[in-house]
């Protein structure tokens, strides 16, 4: 299975750090988050690897370079013109994964010991559009799933504000990992263009789409801001 990592952020939370650098080379432990992932993913049989970049993107081909790949075949999605967001980015990097077999997306500044084969194992037995990773955690938003663990929308917790398929009928409330695996067909179903969320669309494909969840209650950190890289060193030896 090929595996597309989103690392084109600008890491805004981890400044100044991002500052002159980009937040998939942010050490953990002295590992940086980029080859966290990447040995994390191979640990599970996954060697092919599409890694988009914007910030500093340049710093990320070099290292990968300077460290051979870590063995591994790495694809360069570069969004060096603009930044595109996770849809955008997953579109662009279309070329890289559209060859009708489903794929593997990962965030960069996810850390976790999520069994990945018991994820994708899920997502190609029950043959869904998309299948995504998530978890009953603090989140100031969270996507709604009936008891088949269906999507059926999503709300802000913060504001109160609501997308649903239908009317509320006991929607377990969860949040996304940032971990999803998605069946190449979306290619052909995404309507944006540009900039835009792959969770903007999700909302969308919702009404027409079998798109599930995979809860799990793996160890999980969003390495998104200074105070989670010490959290991660407590778990993330």
């Amino acid at each position: 299975m090929k595996s597309l990592i989103f690392a084109a952020g600008k890491g805004t939370r981890l400044k100044p750090f991002t500052d002159h650098h980009p937040k998939a080379l942010v050490l953990v432990n002295g590992i940086s988050l980029m080859e966290r992932n990447i040995k994390y993913l191979q640990s599970f049989g996954i060697n092919d690897f599409v890694v988009n970049v914007h910030h500093f993107g340049e710093q990320i081909v070099e290292f990968l370079k300077k460290n051979s790949n870590f063995g591994a075949k790495i694809e360069i999605s570069n969004e060096k013109n603009e930044l595109l967001e996770t849809g955008g980015g997953l579109m662009f990097a279309r070329k890289f994964l559209d060859f009708g077999e489903d794929f593997l997306v990962m965030n960069v500044d996810i850390l976790t010991d999520l069994n990945i084969s018991d994820f994708v194992k899920f997502h190609k037995e029950k043959r869904d559009f998309a299948t995504l990773a998530v978890s009953d955690r603090n989140s100031s938003r969270k996507l709604f799933f009936n008891d088949e663990m269906i999507l059926r929308g999503w709300i802000n917790i913060s504001t109160g504000e609501q997308r649903l398929v239908e009317f509320n009928k006991d929607f377990k409330a969860l949040a996304f990992s940032g971990i999803h695996c998605i069946n190449p067909k979306i290619f052909d179903k995404i309507k944006r263009t540009g900039k835009f969320s792959i969770m903007e669309e999700y909302l969308d494909l919702m009404f027409t789409e079998k798109i599930r969840g995979y809860r799990h209650s793996a160890v999980l950190t969003d390495v998104g801001k200074p105070e989670s890289v010490f959290e991660a060193e407590k778990c993330f030896l």
